[in-house]
This record gives C-alpha cells, sequence and structure tokens, in this order.
C-alpha cells in the first residue's frame, strides 16, 4: 500500500495516463453517459461516496496481505504500475478473447507472452504458442486437455506434492491420473516415478518447480534423462516458482539445474499474479510446439471477423479473459524487464534474490534455536517451513500468538518423515512464504516477533 506522498503522485500519473487516453477518442462526439458520476442512474455523488466509504471499510477487514509482516501465504502486491495500468485499461474494459474486443490489449498480450517465454529460453522463432488466461488452475487445465489430445488415454502423473489441482483437472477430463511419492526433501522420487513408467502407460508427466507447500524443486534434468528413455511428454507446473530461473545462480545447486533446463518441456504454466506483481487473476500457459494450436480449432457463426490476423480466442479454451490484465502485465515488464540476475536493468529479479536471501536467513535462525526444529534440507526458493518443538498443538499455538502480534505465519501438514527418517504419518509445521523484497530487511523484526510468539 502506498504512502501519502507516493500515493499523491501514483494518482497524478494515473490522471496524466487518462487524459491522454480521452485524447486519443477526442474526435468522438460527446454524449452524456447515464453512469457518469453524478448521473441519474448512478446517483448522486454524496451517495457514490458513501458506497465507496463503505467498500474501504469492509476491505479493511483482511489480513494485511501488502504488508512485509504478512508472511503467510502467497499473497504479493500488484506493483503500482500495474495497479495503474490496470485501471486505466478498465476505462476501455477491453475483451483478449477476439481482437475487435480488445485490439490494443491483444498486441500486449502478445508481446508480455512472449517476454516470459524468453524468460524461459523459448523465442519467436522457435515456433512457441502462449497465452494468458485467468489463472494457473486455467492454464495447466489447457496443458493436461492438450496432454490428453497428444496422448489419449495415457495417464498423467505428478508428485504427491504437486498441487491438488493436476489430480481434480485430470478427473475433469477423464484421463486417468497417478501420484509419484516424494524423497525426503518433498520432490518427486526418481525411483518411483520410473516404476510408474515401467508400466508403459503414462502419457505426460508433471513436474512441479516450486510446491506450493514449501516450494521444492523437482529433479528436473533426472526426469528429463528418463524421457530419453521412456518417451513422455513433460508438463512443467512453474506457476509459483517459472520466474526464480532468473536467480539461477542464487540458488542451490539442484534448483539451478532444473531451471536452467525448464527450455526443454513441452509446456509451462506460470502466474504472473504471483511472483510477476500482477492483480489476479493472471496465469500463463506456453507451449513449445505451436503446432498444439490445431487442437484448439473451432467454428463459430459469431466469431468476430474484421481481422485476418489470429486472434487470442483461437489459442484458448477460455473465452471472455480481461484485457486489463495483459495491458497491466505488459506495463510491469516494460519497466522492469525480465532479465537475469547481475544484467542490466535487473531491478524485477533483485526482487526475487531478496525473498530468496529472506527465506535463508529465517532457516539459519530457526536452525540455530532449539524451540525450532527447521527443515533438514532448508528452502529451496522462498517459502520456509518448520517444527514448533512440544506437544502436537504446539505449531497451532505459535502460529495464534504470531497473529496476536501482527505476524502472520501459516500452517501445512507434511510427511512426518521430512523430519524424522522412516516415520509415518503426517506432521503439523510452520510454514512463512517471503516473496516480498521488503522481508529482506524486515527479517529481524519478523524474527523478533516469532521469538515472542513463541515464549
Amino acid at each position: 500500500m502506498l504512502r501519502d506522498g507516493d500515493r499523491d503522485e501514483w494518482i497524478r500519473l494515473l490522471q496524466s495516463g487518462f487524459d491522454q487516453l480521452e485524447a486519443g477518442f477526442a474526435g468522438l462526439p460527446e454524449f452524456a453517459a447515464a453512469t457518469a458520476l453524478g448521473g441519474a442512474v448512478a446517483g448522486s455523488l454524496d451517495g457514490f461516496a458513501a458506497v465507496i466509504g463503505e467498500a474501504a471499510r469492509r476491505l479493511g477487514d483482511n489480513y494485511p496481505y501488502f504488508h512485509p509482516l504478512y508472511a503467510g501465504q502467497m499473497l504479493k502486491p500488484p506493483h503500482p504500475v500495474a495497479q495503474a495500468a490496470y485501471a486505466l485499461a478498465m476505462a476501455i474494459n477491453p475483451n483478449n478473447h477476439a481482437r475487435d474486443g480488445g485490439r490494443a490489449s491483444s498486441e500486449m498480450e502478445i508481446e508480455a507472452v512472449a517476454g516470459i517465454a524468453a524468460m524461459m529460453g523459448w523465442r519467436a522463432e522457435h515456433g512457441f504458442l502462449g497465452h494468458l488466461t485467468s489463472g494457473g488452475t486455467f492454464a495447466n487445465l489447457e496443458a493436461l486437455w492438450v496432454a490428453g489430445q497428444v496422448m489419449p488415454g495415457r495417464r498423467v502423473v505428478a508428485s504427491e506434492q504437486a498441487h491438488y489441482t493436476h489430480k481434480r483437472i485430470t478427473s475433469v477430463l477423464k484421463i486417468p491420473f497417478g501420484e509419484v511419492r516424494s524423497d525426503d526433501r518433498g520432490r518427486m522420487d526418481l525411483e518411483a516415478l520410473e516404476d510408474e513408467l515401467r508400466r508403459g502407460d503414462v502419457g505426460t508427466v508433471v513436474a512441479t518447480l516450486g510446491t506450493t507447500a514449501m516450494g521444492a524443486v523437482d529433479p528436473l534434468d533426472g526426469i528429463l534423462a528418463l524421457r530419453e528413455r521412456y518417451g513422455f511428454r513433460l508438463h512443467v507446473d512453474a506457476a509459483y516458482g517459472g520466474y526464480f530461473r532468473l536467480i539461477g545462480a542464487a540458488l542451490g545447486e539442484a534448483a539451478a539445474r532444473a531451471f536452467a533446463r525448464i527450455d526443454e518441456a513441452d509446456s509451462i504454466v506460470i502466474d504472473p499474479h504471483k511472483h510477476g506483481l500482477q492483480p489476479y487473476g493472471c496465469g500463463c500457459v506456453l507451449f513449445r510446439d505451436a503446432g498444439v494450436g490445431r487442437y484448439y480449432k473451432h467454428e463459430s457463426p459469431y466469431t468476430y471477423f474484421t481481422s485476418s490476423a489470429l486472434h487470442l480466442g483461437e489459442i484458448s479454451l477460455e473465452c471472455s479473459r480481461a484485457g486489463a490484465s495483459a495491458v497491466a502485465l505488459w506495463a510491469t515488464q516494460r519497466l522492469m524487464p525480465l532479465v537475469e540476475l547481475d544484467e542490466p536493468g535487473d531491478e524485477f529479479a533483485r526482487g526475487l534474490a531478496l525473498g530468496r536471501r529472506a527465506a535463508v536467513e529465517l532457516n539459519q535462525r530457526l536452525q540455530a534455536d532449539e524451540r525450532f526444529e527447521a527443515f533438514p534440507g532448508g528452502p529451496e526458493l522462498d517459502i520456509v517451513v518448520w517444527r514448533a518443538v512440544g506437544a502436537a498443538e504446539r505449531a497451532q499455538e505459535v502460529f495464534d500468538r504470531a497473529a496476536e502480534l501482527d505476524l502472520h505465519l501459516a500452517l501445512v501438514h507434511l510427511p512426518r518423515r521430512y523430519f524424522e527418517a522412516g516415520a509415518s504419518g503426517m506432521t503439523s509445521c510452520l510454514r512463512s512464504v517471503l516473496m516480498k523484497p521488503e522481508h529482506a530487511t524486515w527479517l529481524p523484526e519478523i524474527w523478533k516477533r516469532l521469538d515472542q510468539a513463541a515464549s
């Protein structure tokens, strides 16, 4: 949330944008909009102000997702330029299903998606296909739908720590699904995967680069080696972790190896509304082979026909999609290009590195404190998981007490064997997602409050 001075400047810049937008349509005859401020339909300005005031009060009944003391779930505030660009686009309210509904915003989506693809190692000459979606769930649905078309009747397998959406999606699509055991780091176990592959019915393997529970990174290099022998389709769910490819050098060796080879996947999903500093909902799906576009082919008597160019609705299962999402993403990437850490203009990557640094520091503090049991493998990205030593309900107690101190954490249930070799069952853990750059400087204050919560 912007401070007073920054908010005033943001409003001034946004007003400047609205003025420029209005000038672009100055040739049109004026008309009295029924929904204009103070108009007959909208009611009086007093009524407008009252409703906005009530909405603001209602929104105050939220956790402070924007503040660094919120270190629980995967919630990161959108960048001010994304907020401004989204608001500006809403004056037009474009629909990126077809160019008729979103001519400029469709072009901006194509450019923004090309930037994400380039970050993954794919460029226009490689012939990839991709577009934005309403979020990672729908992006994964499209990727697995295509996988089912390419590999009909064959199973999809994913790690037991993969997002639950894969099991749900395959059920919707009537595709057989199987779970693969994870190793003691929460990553897909390669021996267990090969056991599944030997059955001969696996068509697609889902590799997760950044699991929701703990940010674990599946061993993509090992999975690719198995693909050479078994010939399956590889889908990478990098909804959370995809942007970490920009800071591979700041990650551990195993994670860095995985991200370095993400370009060898058949399809990739990433969520700009997570680390990409975008408003909800903004997901993205990419296909290495543009030829999969043939599976989207449709004929419709009400498709827009004023453009001969391919429109985004012809390569998407979704129809109406907010063009404002594309404008916001495009603006953010123009301001902060997706370049690797230590390259010129690496402001975006440095933000990721700061979150990673905060996670490493928190884990070190946990390891040195006898009241806590840090996850033995440590964080691979910016998610930290640990146990509170003591009774089974101790994690809940620390969680509740921290919230009273305005430190907001999360709870997660993980296999006990992650902490105790050979153990069975589940164990309650505390979890912290340190995805805001400010977490690096706020770590001492976060620790102070966690210390008080555990005392």
